[in-house]
């Protein structure tokens, strides 16, 4: 759950998780749309469903229990070489590095690593420097220690040098290159996406459909429609994708709002319009489902923050 995301926002949720799963045995028998419902709103959420293929395969391959072996651990289900490490050393006290962004950072600085540390090929050599540092016992200590530091002292801005416990063995303070590592590359500009969505109403109920369950919000339910191609209008976007999504032809009515929100590499503005279904039933040509439901029951149906937004707003219209 910290991946890529502070304590402060994970700690409601996971208590939220354990509540719900307290062990492996309950999450390994859930349901894939009770998970996401309880992880609904965390972000990344293939997260979400690798834990619970991870849970299914510890009990059924692994006796319930995870393997106390770095290769054994990375071949599981959404766990890669980071958590695979931070499981090794502070769960089971082996010897393996654990380079979350916070470790690299000061990593970089106490040793003078001049590669970009945001680059993949230099990984191993991130590694081996840690491996190098790690003690053979309580490798997970130091670890979580060096995340802890660069967390708290070792900040990616104006790092606080005097209060920090290895000032004195710090190569980067000693040359007064703290503001200049850790080396990152640069990356390409993030795109921004312009997305029509409808909002098909029919009796007090809601067209939505349910996501194919790999890819981005996989398996999470959503307002149809899609990105809009150049030279296409929202109207003329959202006709031709609901007619590839469903395969049904609907006319565009008002405006209802719109919606921004940023993904790791994209961005996207969702501008959402009532419609009609003019001819066709909505078939999923392009999902695993597609359901009418009923507007004030929005909630049971787990959903992407826009998607979220979208019903919220939707359910608020009714009820006013």
């Amino acid at each position: 759950m910290l991946q890529q995301t502070q304590v402060d926002t994970v700690i409601p949720y996971y208590i939220r998780w354990m509540t719900r799963f307290p062990d492996l045995a309950a999450l390994s028998s859930a349901r894939g749309q009770d998970v996401l419902q309880v992880w609904e709103g965390l972000g990344y959420y293939s997260r979400a469903r690798n834990i619970l293929r991870c849970a299914k395969v510890v009990v059924s391959e692994h006796g319930g229990r995870l393997p106390r072996n770095v290769r054994q651990l990375e071949s599981l289900p959404g766990i890669g070489a980071y958590i695979a490490g931070a499981i090794a050393s502070m769960a089971f006290g082996i010897k393996a590095p654990a380079l979350d962004g916070n470790l690299k950072r000061v990593l970089a600085r106490l040793t003078e690593f001049r590669l970009a540390v945001n680059e993949e090929k230099n990984a191993a050599a991130l590694r081996e420097k840690l491996m190098e540092i790690l003690p053979e016992k309580n490798p997970g200590d130091v670890n979580q220690a060096f995340m802890d530091l660069g967390a708290t002292i070792c900040l990616p801005r104006n790092p606080r040098c005097a209060e920090c416990p290895l000032r004195l063995e710090c190569v980067a303070l000693q040359k007064d290159l703290q503001n200049e590592l850790p080396v990152k590359a640069k990356k390409a500009p993030v795109p921004h996406y312009q997305v029509a969505a409808a909002v098909i109403v029919k009796k007090e109920k809601v067209l939505i459909d349910k996501r194919l369950s790999s890819g981005l919000l996989g398996g999470l339910w959503e307002f149809p429609g899609g990105k809009v191609e150049a030279g296409e209008t929202l109207a003329e976007a959202l006709i031709r994708e609901l007619r590839e999504e469903l395969g049904v032809e609907v006319s565009v009515g008002e405006a209802l709002g719109s919606y921004r929100h940023a993904y790791t590499h994209f961005k996207v503005t969702v501008h959402t319009f009532q419609a009609d279904i003019k001819e066709g039933d909505p078939k999923p040509l392009q999902s695993e489902q597609v359901s009418w439901v009923e507007i004030k029951r929005l909630g049971e149906y787990p959903m992407g923050k826009v998607d979220r937004l979208i019903s919220l707003d939707l359910q608020k219209e009714i009820s006013d």
